[in-house]
């Protein structure tokens, strides 16, 4: 198995980190067809698909690309390189890939790749074309929606971010993507892959959420930047923009119908904030109306609070008004 030795002080340092590269990867990875689809991408692969295969597929080098360099098991390491900064651009990001050579290209391709190089990947340009795959893929297809995603992987960080505060790093990294989990001793299990260990002593460590199924992991040499890629979890993947009953909002106002939908899981307040974009004054004002009024409530989990829907509020967003039926 995959494993990866960690001092304290590099867990200490470890920073989170959102980026618009790692999820477009991500997406291109769920079009490609040849992975596993988390269910957060299902919705918008039926949307997004249609374009990209009447764009890509009868293009010579697309088909190749995607089938040599993102393979099921395998993606070329110069399309996953670590953010360098805590707050990347997609521009910035698309810029490094695209400083790679073309040689480098094709040996990150070539690595565990079992049958010879596609002939239209050997040909010059082969760099200059994956860029303008990823470039496309970012501008039609998630930047449109980018505001509302890093809203998701901002709450999904909050709630990682509280789950540390309360358990170690352990209950951070445990389950945070298939075949991972924290072994003891400064011993992380990257994957059930048969390599051998790596030691990520005195690097920088970055943690990046996207809405693939499954995530990967990265790093750059000289190696002094490690990046855990994983799966936004389970309910925070759902929609911060879904919309609350028309009925609700206007009878206890849109900014609170919205925060009493998003509880059909309970969440703290930091993370209604991150998934609303409201301050956490406004936030902490519309949960305490909720609950004064008998539509939300509150119980504490380690060193969070966190909020959930009372039947009443649970009925309410479903329309359902509890009026007794009608005398005869």
């Amino acid at each position: 198995m995959g494993v990866w030795r960690i001092d304290a002080d590099v867990l200490a340092g470890g920073r989170f980190v959102v980026s618009p590269m790692a999820e477009t990867v991500g997406c291109l990875v769920a079009l490609n067809g040849q992975h596993r689809v988390s269910p957060s991408q299902r919705d918008w692969l039926a949307e997004h698909r249609p374009a990209f295969q009447a764009r890509w597929a009868a293009d010579p080098f697309a088909l190749p690309f995607l089938r040599d360099a993102i393979r099921p098991s395998w993606l070329a390491d110069f399309l996953v390189k670590p953010p360098r900064a805590d707050a990347p651009r997609f521009a910035d990001e698309l810029a490094r890939v695209a400083d790679t050579t073309d040689e480098q290209a094709r040996r990150d391709i070539l690595e565990t790749l079992d049958r010879p190089l596609a002939p239209v990947l050997r040909r010059d340009g082969l760099v200059e074309r994956a860029v303008e795959l990823l470039d496309w893929v970012w501008r039609h297809t998630i930047r449109p929606g980018w505001p509302r995603r890093r809203r998701v992987f901002e709450a999904d960080i909050v709630a990682r971010t509280e789950r540390l505060g309360s358990g170690g790093w352990a209950a951070v990294l445990e389950r945070m993507r298939p075949g991972m989990r924290w072994l003891g001793d400064g011993r992380l299990q990257i994957n059930a892959y048969d390599s051998p260990p790596r030691d990520v002593t005195g690097s920088r460590l970055l943690f990046v959420p996207v809405t693939a199924y499954r995530g990967w992991v990265a790093w750059e040499e000289p190696g002094d930047v490690h990046a855990i890629v994983y799966p936004c979890s389970g309910w925070l993947a759902q929609d911060p923009d879904v919309v609350p009953p028309d009925a609700l909002a206007r009878l206890i106002g849109p900014a609170r119908a919205r925060i009493l939908t998003l509880l059909a899981a309970p969440k703290s307040t930091t993370q209604l904030v991150a998934l609303t974009g409201q301050t956490l004054g406004s936030a902490g004002g519309h949960l305490r109306v909720l609950r004064e009024a008998g539509l939300a409530d509150r119980r504490r989990a380690g060193r969070s609070v966190l909020y959930y829907r009372t039947e009443l509020g649970d009925a309410l967003c479903r329309g359902e008004d509890g009026r007794r039926p009608p005398r005869p």
